[in-house]
């Protein structure tokens, strides 16, 4: 989407629109979200990408890892994110499990994605995954590929460790690369990988590339909402800037209601509702006269 001049309105991201980003030099934004206040907010702030990632696994559902998460988990999320979402391009992650049984299962599975809101979905894999891309994007389904630190790969990699640090491993990444960009993926992630290949990645590839821990040479950046506001319970990664502290905004603000509650300054007078006149003035002479009798 290309930069809109104040005053104007906002043109909504498409795939289209990402590749004019990277023809024009201008950097894309892309941020998690996970439900409809997280995407709206995201939204109307003028992210181009809202990314509805399976670390929702962790930031959301408490799972040790990306694992875990369902396909239906997902698409609980991916409804209410889309509800939320007017202008920004709305990509969602197949979870583990979804796409490496077979192609006819990655088509339904993301097809389901895309009646329930997604307008692309992303898979996690290099050269290896080409040709199930090019099966998904025959189904009118955009792909978005993630390449480099893939979390749902973390078991085989022993961890969650930067990638493309050899020279083979850098040949690889290329590899994956070009192979994505043939394949006409919609973008390619760039996670946990040395600034210096992704921005080699970068200009080889006519797809734009979005990075996260990947430098500041690609095409666009993307964070995890959770990560930006202080609002995961683990260690930030290297690449990360927070950019508010939404946990301490939180806390004080239970606090603060905590406190009230006890002391019995909430709610006050002009946080209840009263009765009409007539209706509390009828009141009082029906508990007026029990009084009475009882006396």
């Amino acid at each position: 989407m290309s930069l809109t001049p104040i005053g104007e309105p906002r043109q909504k991201t498409t795939v289209a629109s990402l590749r004019e980003n990277k023809r024009n030099r201008e950097p894309i934004t892309c941020l998690t979200a996970y439900d409809y206040p997280a995407a709206r907010l995201v939204d109307e702030a003028g992210i181009d990408i809202i990314l509805v990632g399976d670390s929702l696994a962790m930031t959301v559902l408490g799972y040790e890892n990306t694992l875990s998460v369902t396909v239906d988990e997902m698409l609980h999320h991916v409804r209410a994110v889309r509800r939320g979402v007017k202008h920004a391009l709305l990509i969602a992650d197949m979870p583990f499990g979804s796409y490496h049984a077979s192609a006819e299962d990655a088509v339904r599975n993301a097809t389901r994605f895309m009646k329930d809101g997604a307008e692309a979905v992303k898979i996690e894999g290099g050269e290896k995954r080409a040709d199930l891309i090019r099966r998904i994007i025959d189904a009118e389904i955009p792909v978005a590929g993630h390449i480099g630190l893939t979390p749902q790969s973390v078991n085989v990699m022993g961890g969650y460790k930067v990638q493309g640090k050899s020279l083979a491993d850098i040949e690889q990444l290329m590899r994956d690369a070009v192979a994505l960009d043939r394949a006409g993926v919609a973008c390619i992630y760039l996670e946990g990988i040395p600034r210096e290949v992704a921005g080699m990645i970068t200009a080889e590839v006519g797809t734009p590339t979005i990075g996260i821990g990947a430098g500041p040479d690609c095409d666009g950046q993307v964070l995890v909402f959770h990560d930006i506001l202080n609002l995961t319970f683990a260690p930030a990664g290297k690449f990360v800037r927070q950019y508010g502290d939404a946990a301490e905004l939180i806390k004080n603000a239970v606090r603060g209601f905590r406190d009230d509650v006890r002391s019995r300054q909430y709610p006050a007078d002009r946080e209840s509702y009263h009765l009409p006149k007539e209706t509390k003035a009828a009141l009082d002479a029906v508990l007026e006269r029990k009084r009475a009798m009882r006396r």
